[in-house]
């Protein structure tokens, strides 16, 4: 039986000294029919371990649910590790952060005000206690000491940057213990203030996250904790973005010396992220400290391996930089194959307003999103207004367009802190609601969505709502109703909020790159699968398209647009566009 230990100075790799190079790849981020190819180019680089993180909500989207299939297949994705000849680290939160919707933490959880949040609160502690019976059914028989390729478990995830609730740590170690875990527990929080000894218990093992100054940190973090081996458990090489801002870039060379400093002090590290992926669908997360910022679709974050599964400079300096300590397989992996440029304009349409959507009447005050039970996406809220006037509310979660009577009327934004509107008389009142991203990071999650009341219209509550969820799940509703557009130039372009479709022919799989140019805002599905978020403010200019989600023959292309486009046109470009960065 092989095992995995801390000891004095050195992890223990069956009782002989082992470092971790290990790199980030967040399953939930990628096509699972790219899953090996990832892993592969991060052995190339020379790492020997894989690390991801496991986003509760995607697993539960409604409670008493553990969802495993196609992209969540924790244990195909840890088995894939183990068949690559590495190891594997788990990082299951319950809270993850990882700028994913809610850092983790399913919505429905909080339908309750009084369920607490990273704490040793008791409904919390039941609802997280399902959760990680359900995670570790598939992480302990694949522990090293099952034959499997984890060797250590996470325990939260840089709790002291939130709380210091022993008891809540200590529940998660009992629990981790008592479902079969016997890999080394770690903890890993920023080395700055308390963060080190608030996030964690003194039986557990302390990790550090940063990516500058690594000397200095590494010092901060042995003086925290005299023995045991010392690691970076999140080197950060890159970093995130979102809308409205530039592409964040880090220099190759300088994060290079970074992880070189790293390895000549002896430590172990992982990096964050090896491969960033993508944020599909609506699993964007957002910041929000004082100004609310979602995060773009684009998880590339400047990784050694890009969005798109090619090396980078990045990927060949920490390759060399790799090879100078350890050895490094002779195989490098080769980089982009251009992909030709083609044009194709939508040919259908439909107005997203004028398919029905499902309604439940709210008797008393305007309602948060939650009421539905869905929790990601769009809504469209409806109410008599009897007359003309401002209309305001206590907040706006996120964004919201309003129409009387079918005609658009104004937009209210969260980021901008707008909560009022004029109404120019009375009518049928539409409101469609945007959750651009649920907070990942704060004292903010767990919030609720929506149009936040009281609802006035001119200081008077309006009452008797109804919200629905708009259901993008299946299209079929939208495609069934679409109709042709009229003849004429590409130029003319679509209105929105609308749904567009058009169809284009492939010879098989292969990546692509979505440009947009002349759209405005909205979502992209290719064959059903919801590619995530576009939005012309930028940085981000193209979508990613995954090679597997492309069939021989004819493909499906539609857009939600929100506001309207000045082409009915779309491209497929040569490579990515995050815009530019900030240099």
């Amino acid at each position: 039986m092989d095992t995995f230990a801390i000891g004095d100075q050195d992890f223990l790799l069956n009782n002989e000294p082992f470092r971790i190079l290990s790199g980030a790849i967040h399953y939930f981020r990628v096509h699972p029919d790219l899953w090996v190819d990832r892993i592969h180019k991060a052995r190339l680089m020379g790492l020997n371990t894989i690390e991801t993180y496991v986003p509760w909500n995607e697993h539960s989207p409604v409670p008493g649910a553990f969802v495993t299939d196609d992209g969540l297949d924790l244990g195909r994705f840890l088995d894939l590790v183990a068949e690559s000849g590495m190891h594997a680290i788990v990082r299951p939160g319950p809270y993850i952060c990882a700028e994913w919707d809610n850092g983790g933490l399913p919505a429905w959880l909080f339908a309750d005000p009084m369920v607490g949040i990273r704490s040793s609160e008791p409904a919390y502690l039941d609802a997280v206690s399902a959760y990680m019976e359900s995670v570790l059914a598939f992480v302990v028989p694949r522990q090293i000491t099952h034959g499997g390729p984890v060797i250590m478990f996470q325990i939260e995830n840089e709790y002291g940057a939130y709380g210091d609730d022993n008891a809540y740590l200590q529940h998660l170690v009992g629990l981790s213990k008592r479902l079969g875990v016997d890999v080394p527990l770690f903890t890993c929080d920023q080395p700055f203030g308390t963060m080190i000894e608030d996030g964690s218990l003194p039986e557990l093992h302390k990790t550090g996250t940063f990516g500058s100054r690594a000397d200095e940190r590494l010092a901060f973090l042995r003086e925290r904790q005299p023995t045991g081996p010392l690691m970076c458990a999140e080197f950060w090489n890159g970093w995130f973005d979102n809308w409205g801002t530039h592409h964040h870039t880090t220099d190759a060379a300088a994060s290079a010396a970074e992880l070189d400093a790293l390895l000549t002090a002896g430590a172990s590290v992982n990096i964050y992220m090896f491969h960033g992926g993508t944020n599909f669908g609506f699993t964007n997360g957002a910041n929000d400290k004082g100004i609310y910022e979602p995060t773009i679709t684009s998880y590339d974050y400047d990784a050694p391996l890009s969005e798109d599964g090619h090396p980078t400079a990045k990927y060949f300096a920490f390759r060399d930089v790799i090879a100078k300590h350890f050895p490094v397989p002779a195989e490098v992996p080769p980089g982009r194959m251009p992909v030709p440029t083609s044009s194709l304009a939508v040919s259908h349409y439909v107005s997203l307003l004028d398919v029905p959507v499902a309604t439940q009447l709210v008797s008393g005050s305007v309602p948060p999103v939650e009421v539905t039970g869905h929790y990601r996406g769009f809504y469209l809220y409806e109410a008599s207004l009897p007359g003309g006037g401002v209309l305001s509310f206590s907040e706006v979660r996120d964004r919201a367009q309003f129409f009387l009577d079918g005609v658009p009327v104004g937009v209210l934004s969260r980021e901008l802190g707008e909560r009022s509107v004029v109404i120019p008389a009375g009518g049928r009142l539409q409101v469609l609601l945007e959750d651009q991203g649920r907070v990942n990071y704060g004292q903010r999650i767990g919030e609720a969505k929506g149009l936040i009341g009281p609802a006035l219209l001119n200081g008077m509550e309006v009452v008797d709502w109804e919200v629905a969820a708009v259901d993008l799940d299946s299209l079929e509703a939208f495609r069934s109703a679409a109709v042709p557009l009229p003849p004429g130039d590409a130029a003319a372009g679509v209105a929105g909020p609308s749904v567009s479709f058009a169809t284009f022919e492939a010879d098989g799989p292969g990546d692509r790159f979505l440009r947009l140019e002349g759209w405005t805002k909205g979502v992209v599905f290719v064959n059903g699968f919801n590619l995530g978020r576009h939005w012309s403010r930028g940085p981000q200019r193209t979508l990613y398209v995954p090679g597997p989600l492309i069939r021989e023959g004819t493909n499906e292309l539609a857009i939600l647009e929100l506001h309207g486009s000045a082409t009915r046109e779309v491209s497929f470009a040569v490579g990515p566009d995050l815009g530019p960065d900030e240099k």
